[in-house]
């Protein structure tokens, strides 16, 4: 039994399930994870000593990749003087300073910790600076586990959402309301049934949590201008694509202005942090200056923020040029595969995913489409050849600035070989 397997079994024992997040417990694909004993650079080791080239990244987090020094060496630093103090330091005011600087939409910024959180707190102040309750978020677009969000699709077009699990009162779903993204014409009905009770549109401009799926010509273009004519607020919710998919995130990268922005995992270097914010008449309705209540301890703290400023500080261009050249690497290396076996791939910036779909699906219906099973012997083949990828079709897939063309040769090769086996049945 190898090191990793031993570890399930006791992982199971006392954390359910015995993963501290469901994707990682490979229900998806089969099979029992790898636990993870250390990362260097593009690289990731496990217990059992098998090293991968990581395409996961931390969700996305680690466009540096692990343990890049200077990250490190700031989050050290900033350790060695405190891990938290609960009170303000001069460095949260910087990072602000820094996002502000290469948010399009950010004016003022509020810390916190999460890309949950975030979305949490930028749909309550949404609601609490229009004085309107209902939300309308996109089926296959994922915004945090919390209440308001982690919610179904109802039983037809323009209706109000139902819950996605249990332990949400259905009181609560109801004030959420489901569209297919890259349908602007299912939007406009539901703006002009429910516009005058309507806080906010929010959504992922690039999709990554039903695979990489970038916005249909119009589609952002559309949202901005029903919200400016029902009054809604426009929410982009960059925790993954932000600083993925350009050094202005997606809102740079299309030119559409939202409202409010929130962002994740990135901004603290792969380290707990996030951060929402965005026009400053609106910000100014949280606490202590607004009546919307927003606190955390942990909001800003001194070595995620230490190293958040340290990671946007190397987000400069040349790596972005890197991530590009590495990309289009990419595409010439799976384009005869991908023709060959029949099935759709997307990628925008460091963000990518193969469908096991003929045709490129630019919403979640079509997602589902996908052959599930294919998918699953795909990632099998892939991590035994050493490619870590996400254990579902429904999660895009990350590259990191710090693999090298032989490590990118040796991702082309294994998931060229692995698309082999996926499709040997």
């Amino acid at each position: 039994m190898s090191r990793s397997s031993r570890l399930m079994d006791r992982a199971l024992a006392v954390i359910p399930g015995g993963v501290n997040s469901p994707v990682r417990a490979f229900a998806a694909v089969g099979g029992e994870p790898p636990f993870i004993d250390f990362g260097e650079g593009a690289e990731i080791v496990d217990v059992d000593g098998h090293r991968y080239i990581d395409l996961v990244c931390s969700w996305g987090a680690l466009m540096l990749g692990h343990a890049e020094p200077s990250v490190l060496g700031a989050a050290m630093g900033a350790a060695s003087r405190g891990s938290s103090f609960g009170a303000p330091t001069e460095a949260e005011i910087e990072l602000a300073e820094l996002l502000i600087e290469r948010v399009p939409c950010f004016e003022q910024v509020r810390l916190c910790s999460s890309g949950t959180l975030a979305t949490m707190h930028a749909i309550r102040l949404a609601r609490g600076a229009t004085g309107r309750d209902k939300v309308l978020k996109f089926s296959g677009c994922y915004h945090g586990a919390h209440d308001s969000m982690l919610v179904s699709a109802g039983s037809g077009v323009a209706t109000f959402a139902t819950p996605g699990s249990p332990g949400i009162p259905a009181s609560v779903a109801e004030h959420t309301l489901v569209a297919p993204f890259n349908d602007l014409e299912t939007v406009a009905e539901i703006v002009r049934q429910h516009g005058d009770q309507l806080a906010c549109i929010i959504v992922e401009p690039v999709a990554g949590n039903m695979g990489a799926i970038g916005p249909v010509p119009g589609f952002l273009e559309g949202l901005r201008a029903l919200c400016d004519s029902s009054g809604a607020l426009l929410i982009f919710d960059e925790v993954m694509s932000g600083f993925r998919v350009g050094p202005q995130s997606a809102q740079g990268l299309y030119g559409v202005m939202p409202d409010l922005s929130t962002f994740g995992k990135i901004v603290g270097g792969g380290y707990p942090l996030a951060a929402f914010g965005g026009r400053a008449d609106i910000m100014q309705n949280l606490a202590p200056v607004g009546a919307v209540y927003q606190a955390g301890t942990l909001s800003g703290n001194p070595v995620a923020v230490a190293a958040g400023i340290a990671t946007l500080k190397k987000l400069d261009d040349a790596l972005y040029e890197r991530l590009e050249a590495l990309g289009k690497q990419l595409d010439e290396g799976l384009s005869t595969a991908v023709q060959y076996h029949g099935i759709s791939y997307s990628r925008i910036g460091g963000m990518f995913t193969l469908f096991f779909r003929d045709e490129l699906p630019h919403r979640f219906d079509e997602v589902q489409e996908c052959d599930l099973d294919a998918f699953g012997r795909y990632f099998g083949a892939a991590l035994a050849g050493g490619v870590y990828l996400p254990p579902s079709q429904f999660e895009a897939v990350f590259l990191s600035a710090a693999m090298t063309d032989k490590q990118m040769l040796e991702v082309i090769s294994g998931l060229n070989a692995a698309l082999v086996s996926a499709h040997a049945n």
